[in-house]
């Protein structure tokens, strides 16, 4: 709903003196109190105003959307997680296609669960798939995206920054792993899976009060 423009001269007073009484910003629009009825109860209702006896209006726009922001920060990954698709190195590309129409997924992780090797998306196996090569040999390993240029989350990282990894890699889905050292190597173990589609389900699940912010 957009604000009228004495609305908003309203909101940015309080917010800079609140609390104000109702009859203080009469006299500094120059109105009546009563031709501020409708504007008050505006901002009222909608969260950006509110009022208490003897001391007036005073602006909570900002410490809702701080209060929004806050519990959106605290959901983190495992809230989302999915069950991971995975297929050996050696699995060849058809395979990897099989698997990934039968699970109904569009991205399936190469190696195993205590060592994850890469990825593999729609995107990749389509442009395997345009060239005259035989999927039902080629190892699916030819076509991954490597662990040394995975994108991942890890189980305490929040959705907001698992989402933000998203649009800016343009992808639909990251493995969620645990990162651990063997050998002087980096290990990927493999927790799950968090996609586009799992969190736009946790926002709906919120939205509709079927699931709390801090479960």
């Amino acid at each position: 709903m957009l604000l009228s423009e004495r609305q908003e001269k309203i909101a940015e007073m309080v917010h800079a003196d609140g609390p104000i009484p109702g009859n203080e910003i009469a006299r500094r629009l120059h109105v009546t109190r009563a031709a501020l009825r409708s504007d008050l109860a505006i901002l009222t209702m909608l969260g950006i105003l509110d009022a208490r006896p003897k001391l007036g209006y005073f602006y909570i726009g900002n410490e809702s959307t701080d209060l929004i922001a806050d519990k959106i920060r605290s959901l983190l990954v495992d809230t989302a997680l999915s069950r991971p698709v995975i297929v050996a190195g050696e699995a060849s590309v058809y395979d990897a296609i099989v698997g990934m129409f039968t699970e109904d997924v569009g991205t399936i992780f190469v190696g195993s669960e205590e060592s994850l090797e890469g990825v593999v998306s729609r995107k990749d196996l389509l442009k395997s798939a345009l060239g005259k090569r035989d999927l039902t040999t080629m190892p699916v390993r030819m076509v991954m995206t490597g662990a040394g240029r995975l994108i991942y989350a890890e189980m305490g990282d929040d959705v907001l920054s698992a989402a933000q990894k998203m649009i800016d890699h343009e992808i639909d889905c990251l493995p969620v792993v645990e990162v651990v050292q063997r050998d002087g190597k980096r290990e990927y173990r493999v927790r799950g899976r968090i996609s586009k589609t799992n969190i736009v389900r946790l926002f709906v699940d919120i939205g509709q009060g079927s699931r709390r912010v801090n479960e």
